[in-house]
């Protein structure tokens, strides 16, 4: 075998699918991480120590996205925001090192999972925090567009309005939406490679698992247990249809390995048509559409791109999941 089909073997050993991932990812930000996973692994580095590393570093360029671009700051302004950047860009190559880390390495465990899950939204709750003080401080082109006096009582107000919209699209929006697609990519794995295959979890399980984990000595690992608990159960709250249908298929088959294969490959195709519209919902466009607004010196449009944009996109791509669902359990 030659060195470079090993390296592709590797490289692709270290995906979860090759089905799962999108061109930008598949083609640049993959291969990156998989020479970055290797060097990891030569030293012994763990992937929940880099799955750490990715929330700090993410955490930290808020620092920077504080600041308003050129409109404000001028060339420094713009500099400080396009560090901001390279460390939220870095915060996201660490965050995908780790799971081809432990790929790699077999160190896979589902504090990482957790973690994993966790890192991108903890990079926010600091970043939105910070846009919404950048706000207050600088509003200029907003008032001017929509002809509010510069007052510190409307810049009061008006910061209060950004606040509940950075909560809301955070906590509402932002949570939900990447936590479907994060099922959705689940769901394409188990019905394409299996259980071993994927990360499919269930919240009955993983309530079972939290249950059996006595606290003396658990007390942050009950924590993590219990916020996991809640992120597989909303999964499962908006996906009725697919849970029918697995439910159908247990009862029917026992194992989706066992399900006709016409149905699991009718199944299988409708979810990969799917997966290009779900990529949209993770880190690749929706950091571009971000960047492009904090860098444009409007980071606030960004908060109503999420609520209203990307929350029809997520609602377009759960019921064509959910229309197909119920089709294949119609005739199951």
């Amino acid at each position: 075998m030659t060195e470079n089909k090993k390296e592709k073997e590797g490289y692709l050993a270290s995906l979860k699918s090759v089905e799962t991932e999108d061109w930008l990812d598949f083609h640049v930000v993959r291969p990156f991480c998989y020479h970055l996973a290797r060097f990891f692994a030569k030293f012994g580095i763990h992937p929940n120590t880099v799955t750490i590393w990715s929330i700090i570093i993410g955490a930290v360029s808020c620092v920077f996205f504080v600041h308003g671009s050129f409109y404000y700051e001028g060339i420094q302004g713009l500099i400080l925001n396009l560090i901001a950047v390279f460390l939220l860009c870095w915060a996201d190559i660490f965050d995908c090192t780790d799971g081809q880390l432990a790929r790699l390495t077999g160190q896979k465990s589902r504090l990482g999972r957790i973690l994993d899950g966790a890192a991108g939204f903890v990079w926010y709750i600091f970043i939105y925090t910070a846009l919404a003080y950048r706000f207050y401080l600088h509003h200029d082109l907003e008032f001017g567009w929509l002809g509010i006096s510069n007052t510190p009582e409307n810049s009061a107000i008006a910061t209060c309005i950004v606040i509940a919209l950075a909560l809301f699209s955070g906590f509402i929006c932002m949570a939900g939406q990447t936590r479907l697609a994060d099922y959705y990519i689940q769901v394409h794995l188990f019905f394409l490679k299996g259980e071993k295959g994927s990360e499919l979890d269930n919240s009955v399980k993983q309530k079972e698992i939290y249950d059996q984990t006595p606290w003396k000595g658990n007390y942050v690992w009950k924590a993590f247990l219990n916020s996991y608990v809640d992120y597989t159960r909303k999964q499962e709250q908006v996906t009725p249809q697919f849970q029918r249908m697995m439910k159908l298929l247990k009862e029917k088959y026992g194992d989706v390995a066992q399900m006709p294969s016409a149905l699991r490959q009718e199944f299988h195709d409708k979810s990969l048509a799917l997966m290009k519209w779900n990529g949209l919902l993770t880190f690749n466009f929706r950091s571009a559409i971000f960047f492009l607004a904090c860098l444009l010196d409007v980071p606030a449009i960004y908060f109503l791109i999420e609520i209203v944009a990307m929350s029809l996109l997520a609602w377009y791509i759960n019921h064509r999941h959910e229309t197909f669902s119920r089709e294949i359990t119609q005739k199951l």
